[in-house]
Order: structure tokens, then C-alpha cells, then sequence
């Protein structure tokens, strides 16, 4: 028998119209690295929650779950616990103690072990995992990418022989996350950990993959090596939402109709990209966003901001014009300050130096009944701090009600917005049993109903798959044709890069760089697009998969014309 082995696991939420998971069936062997991978809402996370018993959510399931040859639920406590390590999205749910030292020696306190041995393992796994220079720290000091770290390395000290991991890297910025991705390669190579990890974001994790399962509407419609499910998803469902959500290489050699084998990593795509196309410097006109098309919405100039009185600054002359109809996302590592600045911008947070206008008026001297109902609205990065009803329905009307219209206009403005985020199957669903994605979309959607002038987003995209993120794209080019000025802070820069008009980079308080968006990410080395990193030996300022295959297109038409 398998190492895992889920037997038509069948699952359905109270009052849910339909199952979440149809008849189930997978085998992991021990010692695979295994990535799961879909559309929002198809139930991966579902699943995954189901092999860690003790965060097994309510509702009616039928099939069985077989852990190295036993029935999950008759594990002993000790052996579920110790053995089977469970990272979730969000890293703040999981941290339970102060110091970091106190959290690595937490689950190994809990299992009995004596005090020689708990330092033992302790500073073993702070010095595998580099944890030595903030051994001692707080930890709600640390930025995300370190928590998301700590959670694991503390999981690693129990020495778990599987790894379950629900979308690790969600919060953290490209750099972290791939230095995250790395440390688990490492450890399924190394100490031969069989890991189950569910993403989104695949463009690093797809290509070190021993096996990519893609599940769609509750059950798995591909189940192979990645190569194996790359051609899968290319010849037999040409049109399924995932082939958006593939790594850049392969979703170039798609779109080109190349017939070798698709490449999947930044190294492969470039020597596919070279052996195939040559070297052209004519450039794409970028597409630079005006400052002269009037005066700035919202000026934020010189603000100094720090939580404590004698606390550190957090924001260190940090200055910004956001002008009517553009979209200006904010980049930047973990830690670095950019979700305090949208406080601050949005005027949650008040500068103890600088000035915030808004149309030339301070923010301060504007009412909050008029500042957040008519001009500003805020999307957190965790969309459950603003979802508070029973039902996604209630979240909706619950919004609409504060506004002064008929009501047949609340109809007509719920009933449009469902319509417009596709969310016409979660009405009667409980905000808390979504899927992140889901989640996000909802969040959204209630904010957008109070016609906000500026719009504030952190992390949008979290949670979010490639088809999703194709409609959140349509939604935001429909506020800009209405002039509404959107604030982006994001760590996914695939989106920025395809949606933005201008990009800032965030760094120590400040931002040290501000440019176009094609400038910005042509002109970086570390911090861009895969497609620049995958092309920029050929094209000089690409940055998005279709910059490529278009300027691939050029030379191929250029060809047949030649013949």
C-alpha cells in the first residue's frame, strides 16, 4: 500500500448544494513531492485538511484515508501529531507563543521530550534553517517570509515523515518565496520528507515536482510527472483555465504550437527560446502612463509613521501622487512597510510628519461617513477581517443597505456585482468555509458596491488562480476607464507587470523607484517577470509571456513571408 492512500474520499459542507470533493482517489508514495494544483474553489485546500485530523472541517464525507497503511483516524495521537506536519496560508494563524526560540521548542514540549533533547533539536533546526540571527526575537517582530519560516522549521523539529503545506508562499515576496520553495526541495532530497504542497504560484515549484496532480470541480482531471500533465493539458483540455496558471515556458511554447517538448523551467525556456528565434532589440513601445492628464487625486508628501511613540520608524519620508484612472502597484520585500503605507494613504493610520491630501484637502479634515462611503474603500490582505455575515448574500446587502438608493437600485447593484465576480453558487455559503480565492472575490465585491473614487488593494491576488485573476485584471481596466485611481501593494509580480501602469519599489521605509511598468521590470535584474528573465538575452524589454510570443509571432510570420 501506498504511503498516503485516499480511497473515493467523498465531502460536502453543511448546507452546501453540492460535494466538495467526488470520489477521491490518490496514492503518494513516500519520499514524492507532490504539488497540487486548480482553479479556485475546486477543493484543493478541502483535501488537504482532511489528512491532518485535527483540523478535519465539519461536514458530511464518506471513503477512507490510509496513512502508511493505517486508517488516519486510528493513528495514535502522538503519531498524528509528530508525523504528519501541516503549514498553512496564513502564517499568523499558526504562531502560538512569543519568542521564536519558545515556538521551535513548543511542539516538542507537547510531545513529552526532555529538556536536553528539545535543545538539542531546537538549535539544530535554527541552524539548518538560519534562524540563529533572530533566535531570540519576538515574534511578532518578524516579517512574514521569517514567520512563514519559523512555522517550519518548528513542524521540522517533531521530525515529520510528511509535510502538508497549504499554499506556503501566498504572503510572502518573490525572493522569500522562492528561497521557501528551495528549503523544501532541499528537504525532500535531503532527509527524503514526503511533501503534499497545494499553489497557485507554480512558475518555481512545477519544475522540481516529482509528480502534478490538477484537480477541477471537487475531483482530479490530471495525475502525472510534470511534463506528462504539461502535454495533457496542451492536447487533451486545450481550453481549461489551468493552462493560464502553467509555469511562463510552457505557456509560451503552448501559445508558439511548438511541437518539441515543452520546457519547464527559466534555464530550458531560454535554450528552447534561442535554439528557435533569434536576438531582436526592436523595441515594444512601452506604455508610459501620463503625469500632465490633470492634478493628483491623492498626494501623499514627506509622512513619517511609527506604531510606538518611541518605537522605529516605519515609514521614512515616504511621498507619492496617485492620479484619476491609473493603477500603481507597490513592491517591495517583506517587512519593508507597504501595507502600513496603504494605512496611512487610506487614512487609517495618521502620520506623525508629512501631509495626505486628497484633492488638495487634508485627509484629516474629511469626515470618515464621507471619506470611506464616497471616496475611498480598503481591500485587506486578509479578506475574513471584513467578511462578518452568515451567508456571502448578507456580506453583499449588508453593504448596499448604508446606501441612500431605492430599493430596486439594491437589487440591481447586488445582482450585478454576483454577475460581474461569478458568484452566483456561494450566495447562501458561510463567508469562513471558502477557499481563499473565494474569499478574495467576496471581499472585493462588497467594497467595489460602495463606488469608491480610490481604491486600495493588499495582495489581491492571494489565494487566486490564473482564470480569476484574468476577471479581478477586467474589473480593475473597467475602473480605470471611470477614472478610479487603484493602489496596488502586491508580491505577485506577473499580475503588476500585465496590469499596472506604474511600478514603485518599497524599501526601507520608503520608495526608492518609481518608473513605467515595462521600464521598471526591464530595468531590474532579480525583482522581474520569469518571461524577462526566460527572454531578455533575445528582447531587450519584455516582460510578460505575451510580449514574448508576440515578438516570437514577428519572426516566425517574418519567415513564411521570406519563404
Amino acid at each position: 500500500m501506498a504511503f498516503v492512500d485516499i480511497k473515493q474520499l467523498t465531502f460536502s459542507y453543511p448546507l452546501a448544494p453540492k460535494p466538495v470533493l467526488k470520489e477521491i482517489d490518490l496514492a503518494i508514495e513516500a519520499g514524492e513531492f507532490v504539488v497540487i494544483c486548480g482553479t479556485s474553489g475546486c477543493g484543493k485546500s478541502t483535501l488537504l485538511k482532511h489528512l491532518k485530523r485535527e483540523i478535519t472541517p465539519h461536514g458530511v464525507s464518506s471513503g477512507a484515508i490510509y496513512y502508511n497503511g493505517t486508517i488516519l483516524n486510528e493513528l495514535s495521537e502522538r503519531v498524528a501529531a509528530s508525523e504528519i506536519g501541516f503549514v498553512m496560508q496564513n502564517p499568523e494563524n499558526q504562531i502560538v507563543t512569543d519568542k521564536v526560540w519558545h515556538e521551535l521548542a513548543f511542539g516538542l514540549e507537547n510531545l513529552g521530550y526532555d529538556t536536553m533533547t528539545i535543545r538539542r533539536k531546537v538549535a539544530e533546526m535554527a541552524n539548518f534553517f538560519g534562524i540563529q540571527n533572530w533566535f531570540r526575537k519576538n515574534t511578532m517582530e518578524l516579517s512574514g517570509g521569517q514567520k512563514q519560516l519559523l512555522n517550519l522549521a518548528a513542524i521540522m523539529a517533531m521530525q515529520p515523515k510528511l509535510l502538508i503545506l497549504d499554499e506556503p508562499t501566498s504572503q510572502l515576496d518573490p525572493i522569500a518565496a522562492g528561497e521557501f520553495i528551495s528549503t523544501l526541495h532541499k528537504l525532500n532530497k535531503d532527509l527524503g520528507l514526503t511533501i503534499i504542497l497545494v499553489e497557485h504560484r507554480l512558475e518555481e515549484v512545477y519544475s522540481i515536482a516529482d509528480r502534478i496532480v490538477v484537480m477541477d470541480q471537487g475531483g482530479i482531471i490530471c495525475n502525472g510527472t510534470p511534463k506528462q500533465v504539461a502535454y495533457d493539458l496542451q492536447h487533451v483540455s486545450q481550453d481549461h483555465p489551468m493552462l493560464l496558471g502553467l509555469p511562463t515556458p510552457i505557456r509560451v511554447h503552448h501559445a508558439l504550437k511548438s511541437q518539441k517538448e515543452a520546457p519547464l523551467t527559466i534555464r530550458d525556456g531560454r535554450r528552447w527560446l534561442s535554439e528557435n528565434f533569434k536576438a531582436d532589440q526592436e523595441p515594444i513601445l512601452p506604455s508610459e502612463f501620463k503625469e500632465d492628464i490633470g492634478k493628483p487625486v491623492l498626494d501623499i508628501h514627506d509622512t513619517w509613521f511609527r506604531y510606538e511613540k518611541n518605537g522605529i520608524d516605519i515609514l521614512r519620508g515616504f511621498s507619492l501622487q496617485v492620479y484619476p484612472g491609473e493603477l500603481i502597484s507597490i513592491l517591495g520585500g517583506n517587512g519593508t512597510g507597504k501595507t502600513t503605507s496603504l494605512g496611512v494613504m487610506s487614512g487609517l493610520y495618521k502620520p506623525y510628519r508629512g501631509k495626505v491630501l486628497l484633492d488638495g484637502k487634508p485627509l484629516k479634515k474629511i469626515s470618515n461617513s464621507k471619506l470611506y462611503r464616497e471616496c475611498l474603500a480598503v481591500l485587506p490582505q486578509d479578506p475574513q477581517t471584513i467578511l462578518v455575515s452568515k451567508t456571502v448574500k448578507q456580506e453583499l446587502e449588508s453593504v448596499v443597505e448604508t446606501l441612500n438608493i431605492t430599493k430596486q437600485q439594491v437589487i440591481d447593484e447586488i445582482n450585478s456585482i454576483i454577475h460581474t465576480f461569478n458568484l452566483e453558487n456561494l450566495l447562501e455559503q458561510h463567508p469562513y468555509d471558502l477557499s481563499g480565492g473565494e474569499q478574495q472575490k467576496v471581499a472585493l465585491a462588497k467594497i467595489l458596491l460602495l463606488h469608491p473614487r480610490i481604491l486600495f488593494l493588499d495582495e489581491p491576488t492571494k489565494g487566486m488562480d490564473a482564470a480569476s485573476k484574468e476577471v479581478l485584471a477586467e474589473i480593475l481596466r473597467c475602473l480605470k476607464e471611470q477614472k478610479v485611481a487603484i493602489v496596488m501593494v502586491t508580491h505577485d509580480i506577473e499580475f503588476s507587470a500585465s496590469n499596472s501602469d506604474r511600478c514603485a519599489l518599497f524599501f526601507d521605509g520608503n520608495i526608492v523607484s518609481s518608473d513605467n511598468t515595462r521600464a521598471f521590470y526591464s530595468g531590474n535584474h532579480f525583482y522581474t517577470t520569469a518571461a524577462h528573465r526566460m527572454s531578455r538575452h533575445l528582447f531587450s524589454n519584455a516582460i510578460t509571456s505575451k510580449d514574448v510570443i508576440e515578438l516570437c509571432k514577428r519572426q516566425q510570420k517574418k519567415q513564411l513571408i521570406k519563404s
